[in-house]
């Protein structure tokens, strides 16, 4: 899964306030063709493994209570150049910060609750693809 694959999680934010569908529908009238999706709930010791590069940040713990709290809904997304182009597509993690039109400016209410997480490298598209899905469950 490398240059034109990435991964996504709507976050429990955007699904609590009922976004899966316009964000889905900004994703791909942008171009990424579905290739894997799942409605799922992490576990703490899933959100704890998923987010261990941040394991010694002083949000850590706030951030595996975040992602735990609810449902999300998971991704592996394809087009050219999926990293870089979906990273344009839901802007910058502070959503004041973020570009008009993008998907966390449109509905992410923090820093902390951004809407949407998107891989920031193919290698990493990777990993957090086969995290949340076997081989069998990518089409």
């Amino acid at each position: 899964m490398t240059g034109n694959r990435t991964f996504t999680m709507i976050k429990p934010d955007a699904v609590e306030n009922g976004h899966i569908g316009a964000i889905m529908e900004k994703i791909t009238a942008a171009g990424f063709k579905i290739v894997a999706m799942k409605y799922t709930q992490l576990s703490v010791r899933d959100a704890q493994a998923f987010y261990a590069v941040h394991s010694e940040r002083p949000f850590f713990g706030e951030l595996v209570t975040f992602m735990t709290r609810g449902p999300i809904v998971a991704a592996i997304l394809e087009k050219s150049n999926a990293v870089e182009d979906f990273r344009a597509l839901i802007g910058a993690t502070n959503p004041e910060e973020a570009a008009e039109g993008t998907i966390r400016k449109l509905y992410a209410t923090s820093i902390g609750e951004n809407a949407v997480h998107g891989s920031d490298s193919d290698e990493n598209a990777a990993i957090e693809g086969a995290f949340h899905f076997a081989g069998r469950e990518v089409y």
